[in-house]
């Protein structure tokens, strides 16, 4: 209905509902004597405001007929019963209804003229100081600064949460910034779309080939790489995307580069006579990382002291005999302090890490222990019998003077600990790691447990590869599978897949089934029975808190996108007393089970009488309220209990399907997984093996044994783009590209 918008004009009489975040707002707006419902993403509006508005007309059976407002034109009021009531309203921190009331009572109709040129003229005003004054007209500055971008960026339908976020980090030099370089808000954190900032950019007559677009073309391709898991990107192959995207010529291209580089907009690095691109952020992480595991390495010397007698100890307390390699893994890291502690499923991993653990805090360190996802997290507290928290939780994140988040712990706040470990490390990416690096004081000892067959962190890197491929640290693999993990299927079945043995699917008396299916109803019927009659009735499972049905792909028949639209509607249907909200991929309802799918740390969430902030990508939750007046959701993720907006639910999916790769660090008791119809891309052996080793107690595999074996045939990793692995085995000799080479 974009051609066919209808334009109404009024001052705001009523604020029924605000939300300072992302500028979404209830109003009534007197529109010559007729008192209109209105709502939209507008900003911050205060009562007495001018608006001229287009959009249009809805009607609800709860709220009536309401105006839909798509794009908002301001104006301060003009009149001075509208500016009193503006300036009641609380728009300007400091002057409350009575100071609104004297000020307008002096000036009249130019008393926004006088607040916002002539401040200081408020002390003509009896009981009005130079120095409320100054106040006041600090106040005012913010508002009518944030007021003018919003403005600014409304005429190319930008809307006023990317104003928020540009006047959150700029302040009130954001317009100005913006003239000077408009593609400052496609930069990370702000977030419009390059194609956007490219208009505004049209509009201020910036060149098409200026460095301007150019190094910021080439920072928006490489943040998009990095979202696929790249850190950096080959420059042959960033050439062509750049120049396709922007249409550019290959000299234009290399002459902002350049630019880039030598103003540290963009990093290089060469590995023999290919040349890497990265942003800083990254660049910064993996030196970052390269520099700490050195120094790790180098400061804590290898101790010659034997550990038999202690590790003959520890059998005889907990009743265990460690094999050979197990003993290699203790020693290794309580005598060196750093090291790589890998393995498959059933290898004794965590009797292992709990032999390492008990060691440590009976020399009287003191050892911390933390993975990246809460369910792995609770995972290792279940295991180890010690409290284990998330990196993020650990770091502690805080908000720093420019009200920006950023972790407590860092070089100048170390965490007070003497051993950390880190479980799932597969799933720790570079930017994360690097923060836990920085916030390790020297001398701390650094455990890392992972396996490596598993797919790679959601996140940029690839982390747990490249430090095992550098061997800068020591890495001891456990190979031999215990004589009680050897009764699982899915234990053996794992080992098979990663060896390149296809797993045996005909028993039938096990905890690893297989169901042929060749028709995709057929096969998503039985998926649906599985989690919804049978698992629950033969097992006692819950279909929302025990059964995982995980798929290859986000897309397709079979995929978690379709699949949960018909698993939402077998166990959690529609019902009178159920609100739901109608997103543009899902319908979210109460009851639903759903996934945080990308990192947001401003989020706050309480738990009993805690607090914090960051919802994390792979928290599983379920939606507990819908509220549709205030467009809130209200999301229980294992007690901790956030409010989303209606806006924020783009950041989250329905979960009763998820993709393998969502699925990391997570365990479920019972894990059913479609196999067939699976894209060429994504068929291969370590993601089904990552898959199978979800499940705790019970995996199905439904689909086509062709699909199975071709996956276990096709070795292919996941290919990524990083160069932390050169970086660690090549420090101390490389000579770092910082800048462009003459």
């Amino acid at each position: 209905m974009a051609g066919e918008f209808l334009h109404i004009e009024g001052s705001v009489e009523n604020i029924l509902f605000k939300n300072p975040v992302n500028g979404y707002i209830v109003l009534d707006l007197d529109a010559g004597g007729e008192l209109i419902p209105v709502f939209g993403n507008l900003g911050d509006i205060e009562e007495g405001e001018v608006l001229i508005l287009e959009g249009n007309y809805t009607t609800s059976q709860k709220y009536g007929t309401q105006f839909k407002a798509e794009y908002c034109e301001r104006k301060l009021p003009e009149n001075a019963v509208n500016i009193e009531k503006y300036l009641a309203s609380g728009a300007i921190k400091g002057i409350g209804p009575g100071l609104a009331k004297k000020i307008v009572n002096m000036f009249g109709a130019a008393s926004l003229e006088i607040i916002e040129n002539n401040t200081y003229r408020l002390s003509e005003i009896k009981g009005i100081s130079r120095k409320k004054c100054d106040e006041i007209a600090e106040e005012a500055k913010k508002l009518f600064s944030l007021r003018a971008v919003t403005s600014f960026l409304s005429q190319f339908n930008i809307k006023p949460k990317f104003a928020m976020n540009l006047f959150r980090r700029y302040g009130g030099n954001s317009l100005d910034l913006i003239k000077l370089n408009p593609y400052i808000l496609c930069s990370d954190g702000i977030d419009v779309e390059f194609t956007r900032a490219d208009s505004v950019a049209r509009e201020l007559d910036i060149p098409r080939n200026s460095d301007k677009r150019i190094i910021a073309g080439i920072q928006y391709i490489l943040r998009a790489f990095s979202e696929r898991g790249h850190t950096c990107m080959l420059i042959e192959h960033l050439l062509k995307v750049v120049s396709d995207k922007l249409n550019i010529s290959e000299k234009e291209f290399y002459d902002s580069y350049n630019a880039g580089l030598e103003d540290n907009e963009l990093f290089n690095y060469i590995i023999d006579d290919n040349e890497f691109v990265f942003l800083p952020d990254f660049y910064y992480a993996e030196q970052l990382i390269a520099d700490r595991i050195n120094v790790i390495r180098d400061f804590i010397s290898p101790e010659d002291f034997n550990y038999d007698t202690l590790i003959d100890m520890e059998e005889a307390e907990k009743n265990i005999k460690y094999e050979a390699k197990q003993r290699q893994a203790i020693t290794t890291a309580v005598s060196r302090g750093l090291m790589v502690l890998t393995g498959g499923p059933g290898t004794g991993k965590t009797t292992t890490l709990n032999a390492i653990i008990s060691i440590f805090e009976k020399r009287g360190d003191k050892v911390f222990l933390a993975a990246p996802t809460g369910r792995a997290a609770k995972r290792m507290s279940d295991l180890t019998g010690r409290e284990a928290k998330t990196i993020h939780r650990l770091l502690e994140v805080v908000f720093d003077t420019s009200d920006r988040l950023v972790f407590a712990h860092n070089e100048n706040n170390p965490l007070d600990c003497d051993v950390i470990v880190i479980d799932e490390m597969s799933m720790v990416d570079s930017i994360l790691f690097e923060k836990l690096l920085r916030a390790l004081r020297l001398g701390c000892r650094l455990i890392m447990v992972g396996d490596f067959h598993q797919l790679p962190s959601v996140g940029a890197g690839n982390l747990l590869k490249d430090i095992i491929a550098s061997k800068c640290v020591p890495v001891v693999e456990l190979t031999e599978i215990f004589r009680q993990a050897q009764q699982s299927s899915i234990v053996m079945n794992a080992h098979k897949i990663v060896s390149g043995e296809y797993p045996d699917v005909t028993r039938k008396d096990s905890d690893f089934f297989f169901f042929k299916r060749t028709e995709f109803p057929n096969a998503i019927d039985l998926v649906v029975d599985l989690a919804k009659r049978r698992l629950p009735n033969a097992y006692k499972y819950s279909p929302m808190d025990d059964i995982q049905i995980i798929a290859p792909s986000r897309k397709g028949t079979v995929g978690t996108v379709e699949l949960n639209k018909v698993l939402q509607e077998k166990l959690n249907p529609p019902a009178r007393d159920k609100a739901e909200h109608k997103g543009f991929l899902y319908t979210y309802r109460v009851g639903d089970k759903v996934m945080q799918i990308r990192n947001n740390y401003d989020i706050v969430w309480k738990k009993d009488n805690e607090q914090g902030t960051g919802i994390f990508n792979g928290d599983i939750g379920r939606i507990i309220a819908i509220s549709p007046a205030a467009q809130t959701v209200q999301i229980n993720f294992d007690g901790r209990l956030a409010v989303y907006t209606f806006e924020l639910l783009s950041q989250v999916e329905l979960a009763y399907a998820i993709t393998v790769h969502k699925s990391q660090g997570c365990e479920f008791e019972a894990v059913i997984m479609p196999v067939m119809g699976v894209f060429e891309k994504l068929c291969y052996r370590n993601l089904l093996y990552t898959a199978v080793t979800r499940a705790k107690k019970l995996l199905i595999l439904v689909g086509s044994e062709e699909y199975i074996n071709k996956m276990v045939d096709n070795n292919r990793r996941t290919g990524r783009y990083t160069c932390l692995k050169h970086m660690l085995s090549h420090r101390k000799e490389e000579i770092w590209q910082t800048q462009i080479s003459e």
